[in-house]
């Protein structure tokens, strides 16, 4: 068997004022692509059965969350891929890791434009599986395309390689029985931030611990829960269930019951930490006898698409003269080249963030000792830490998530010193909820602004929960409620030249139903 591989994944938040540019993608090639997904190299593993194939990279390309990628450097990356993939030769299969959250400015629907020129250049014949981040917003054309799609099943996210596997597995498995699966989807009006559906605590523990079993049950080949991506203001932006299998009318029940299941919750969802205000969530802190504590400036979390320089819990800790806390990171170029001119010791007057995002945000003028600096490095560029009273705070020259304790060292900072610690993400991490004695979790502002109803949508699908509290809705229970008309199916053969041969695409019932 041959088997492509590659992908692009970034998450789009389209509320942020910085797009994302050719330069903010990293990409991969060759054996270093293929060095992502090392159970490839292995004939026999866990989770791929004993196969015979052989795995082509083409092109992988990854950005940290951002604003909405520029419409060039999406398709400089997707020619460059769609050559690759032609070079290839004749496929039996391709695998894709996508996100289902990019979104390309003046293009609707980018992952699904993605898969359907991968399309073109397989043929109708060759199998495609997709792997997404549970937070990726479904769409029709995707499942449309797509052979096979499965997604992530913990937030924080512990299952990104496994999830991989299962999508490499899944492919490999339906080619060697000759297996045409198809897809049911259900689109559920619910959109909630994924810091109040984190698979650690209830209700989303439930939920995403039954998925395992429904693979098992008879006709099915993977059952995924998506929460979607709440900071895009898209019409595709919506939770959705999604069931590939073999037995059209079991994928389709076991998907609307999922579907009423998490309809059902909806209101239980919350925050896993205790969730405040920004002074609020200081305080909390300071009358904490453990350390250190771990605060999380939510608004503006690079990690879910936030600028990453708005100053705003910054300011009120200065307000606050707290005595002891370190805030990771803010992205200031103009600062952190100022520290270092000056040098490691020196004081220093400048004014910090609110130059990206002035939306959520203003300079805020402050005095300061530079107490380190650190070379340039992968993918924050220089780095410099400013004391400011009992507070230091980390400046990066570009966008970088603090999410291991290398990242804290990189800056000569060790957190469990420190009374607070200031992170720009939602929920923790694990190498965080590790370190991190308590945690709160700030409600403060920015691009990715945990209160939703703040936020301005003018495009999302209404009605939607929790937008339209009132809103009234149930899935769909037969499959004859479909969206597409069924199409001719060939079964095809376990013989690899039988699989090349053209037919016909089989159907994918879709079922977005509409809300009441």
């Amino acid at each position: 068997m041959r088997i492509a591989i590659g992908g692009i994944a970034t998450e789009s938040c389209t509320f942020s004022p910085l797009p994302t540019r050719r330069e903010d993608f990293v990409t991969a090639r060759g054996e270093e692509l293929l060095r992502r997904y090392p159970f490839t190299a292995f004939r026999t593993s866990p989770f791929l059965p004993q196969f015979a194939a052989e795995f082509i990279p083409t092109l992988g390309a990854w950005a940290m969350p951002g604003g909405v990628v520029e419409p060039d450097a999406y398709q400089e990356l997707k020619a460059e891929f769609l050559q690759a993939l032609r070079q290839a030769g004749p496929l039996d299969g391709l695998y894709l890791e996508l996100h289902g959250a990019m979104y390309v400015r003046g293009l609707e629907d980018a992952e699904g434009d993605w898969v359907t020129a991968a399309r073109e250049v397989v043929g109708p014949q060759a199998l495609i599986s997709v792997s997404l981040d549970l937070h990726g917003n479904v769409t029709a054309r995707l499942v449309e395309q797509a052979d096979i799609l499965t997604a992530y099943r913990t937030a924080p996210h512990r299952d990104v390689l496994e999830t991989r596997q299962r999508a490499c597995a899944l492919l490999v498995r339906c080619l060697q029985e000759g297996i045409r699966p198809q897809s049911a989807w259900i689109r559920v009006p619910v959109i909630l931030p994924g810091e109040r559906t984190s698979t650690e605590v209830e209700p989303a523990a439930s939920l995403y611990a039954q998925l395992e079993a429904v693979d098992r049950q008879p006709g099915i080949l993977s059952a995924s829960i998506l929460v979607g991506y709440v900071w895009a203001d898209d019409p595709h932006a919506a939770a959705s269930v999604v069931v590939t299998g073999t037995d059209r009318e079991e994928a389709w029940r076991q998907a609307a019951r999922l579907a009423r299941q998490y309809w059902d919750v909806r209101k239980e969802f919350t925050f896993s930490v205790p969730a405040g205000t920004t002074d609020e969530c200081i305080r909390w802190a300071l009358a904490a006898p453990e350390a250190p504590v771990f605060i999380s400036d939510s608004g503006d979390n690079p990690t879910a698409g936030g600028v990453g320089d708005v100053p705003a819990v910054l300011e009120r800790l200065l307000a606050h003269d707290v005595p002891d806390a370190v805030v990771a990171g803010m992205v200031d170029a103009e600062a952190v080249a100022h520290c270092r001119a000056a040098g490691l010791g020196a004081e220093v007057n400048v004014s910090l963030g609110g130059k990206l995002d002035p939306l959520h945000g203003s300079p805020l003028p402050v005095r300061g000792r530079v107490a380190h600096l650190a070379p340039p490095g992968p993918p924050g560029g220089d780095l410099a830490v400013l004391r400011i009273g009992g507070v230091q705070v980390i400046l990066t020259q570009r966008r970088k998530a603090f999410h291991t304790l290398a990242d804290f060292q990189q800056a000569g900072i060790n957190p469990l010193a420190h009374k607070i610690v200031v992170v720009k993400m939602g929920y923790l991490v694990p190498d965080l909820q590790r370190l991190a004695r308590r945690a709160f979790l700030a409600l403060s502002p920015g691009a990715v602004d945990q209160a939703i109803e703040r936020l301005p949508y003018r495009r999302i699908q209404r009605p939607i929960y929790p937008l339209d509290p009132d809103m009234t809705w149930q899935p769909p229970y037969h499959s004859t409620n479909l969206s597409m008309e069924e199409r001719d199916v060939q079964t095809p053969g376990s013989d690899p030249d039988r699989r090349r041969q053209s037919r016909p695409r089989r159907l994918r019932f879709l079922c977005p139903a509409a809300p009441r």
